[in-house]
């Protein structure tokens, strides 16, 4: 680059482990212009020393003061090269920002496709994909008409959300009726066939030109709605292997999403036959510590090869995938045999570290969570067995 990139990031504190973006992406000679409505003072000195400039703002959802930030910066450093959060929940906003200052990267009309499930479905089915039986519904007769058709169990969430929020599994008519009554109103639901099997996923990074650069995958011990409904312990990892079948499925999602320049996360339905059936796609990297868990499965720096990809569309590590990563919760309210001090000393040679997580996820990921790598399956499952063992 013979000019500095000029690369808005909106929100980059936001998750505390993404602020790496900008670590490497200063050194790697980028011009970082962080815009968000944190407090200068409040963000770490990490990211401080690592922007090149911070525009706050009093309001992120106030789209005129984000658009005159953007501007802002355009008009001292010149045009905008890239405008990115890695966030689900600013996903649109960056779109918006892109078509209006004209930067790569999906722009307003991509949007209902890799945000509203019903069109993920439209995507995957034109692309030859079988998925899970089910649409929007329109009203409460329609809801009704729909669940005696697909046949109980059946699964209702937003059209547009994220994770296992405002989720559920609907057992009977009584409890579609229920449903009803504590919905959140205006939110467009959709309904789906209850899929019997497991969530795996198949997660990366893409070049410019839409080439899978770097792939994972990640299994889990239960879906995340039995285990914020049944207040379980779960975990979850990076297994070394991946299945031929869902690099391939994998593969096909890419290309049917054009994913460019961007970090992917799909997940799929594992029936208990062995089929593998897409339910969702996210275009932003998949949440909680999986970056990290990838950084520590495969000895590299994705956040460095992002900013690689980035800045001369290549990707410089040689991927050999050494280890297994977990990621064990533990919940406030368990009584457990083995304190976390009896697991660090036991496992010395396999923890990574552990992890005091905030309150607004703790639901699912516990309030403390141990990361372990292991070479096999095995000595990863006698970890999480005495981590979790109870009273």
């Amino acid at each position: 680059m013979s000019n500095p990139l000029n690369f808005v990031m909106i929100s980059p504190h936001f998750p505390t482990n993404f602020e790496t973006f900008a670590v490497r992406l200063r050194e790697n000679g980028f011009n970082t212009l962080g815009i968000a409505d944190a407090p200068y003072e409040s963000l770490s000195g990490t990211l401080r020393n690592s922007l090149t400039e911070y525009y706050r703002v009093d309001n992120m959802y106030d789209y005129d003061q984000v658009y005159r930030a953007v501007a802002y910066f355009a008009h001292k450093y010149g045009r905008i090269g890239r405008i990115e959060s890695h966030n689900e929940h600013w996903l649109e906003l960056d779109a918006k920002l892109r078509t209006d200052f004209n930067v790569f990267g999906y722009k307003n009309d991509d949007m209902r496709a890799i945000k509203t499930k019903a069109q993920m479905k439209e995507v995957f089915r034109n692309a030859g994909l079988k998925v899970a039986q089910g649409r929007v519904f329109h009203s409460d007769d329609d809801a009704r008409a729909l669940a005696a058709d697909l046949g109980c169990p059946v699964i209702v969430k937003p059209n547009s959300g994220v994770g296992a929020s405002d989720t559920y599994k609907i057992k009977s008519p009584e409890e579609l009726e229920a449903f009803f009554g504590y919905r959140t109103p205006g939110v467009e639901y959709i309904m789906e066939e209850f899929i019997e099997g497991d969530i795996v996923t198949f997660d990366g990074l893409t070049d410019r030109d839409g080439n899978i650069v770097f792939y994972a995958g990640l299994e889990y011990s239960e879906a995340v709605l039995d285990t914020v409904s049944a207040d379980n312990d779960m975990f979850y990892y990076v297994p070394r292997e991946i299945s031929d079948d869902l690099v391939t499925l994998g593969e096909q999602c890419v290309a049917a999403f054009n994913v460019r320049e961007r970090f992917f996360h799909f997940e799929f339905f594992r029936t208990k036959s062995g089929e593998l059936l897409p339910l969702e796609i996210n275009c932003r990297p998949p949440g909680g510590l999986t970056v990290d868990m990838w950084n520590y499965a495969n000895d590299f720096d994705v956040f460095r090869e992002y900013a690689n990809v980035v800045k001369d569309n290549a990707f410089r590590t040689y991927i050999t995938r050494p280890w297994n990563v977990v990621y064990i919760a533990r919940k406030a309210n368990k009584h457990y045999v083995n304190p976390i001090q009896a697991v660090c000393e036991r496992y010395g040679a396999n923890i990574i570290s552990v992890q005091h997580v905030p309150g607004v996820f703790a639901k699912v990921m516990g309030e403390e969570g141990i990361l372990a790598r292991t070479e096999t399956l095995e000595q990863m499952r006698e970890i999480v067995q005495f981590a979790q063992a109870k009273y």
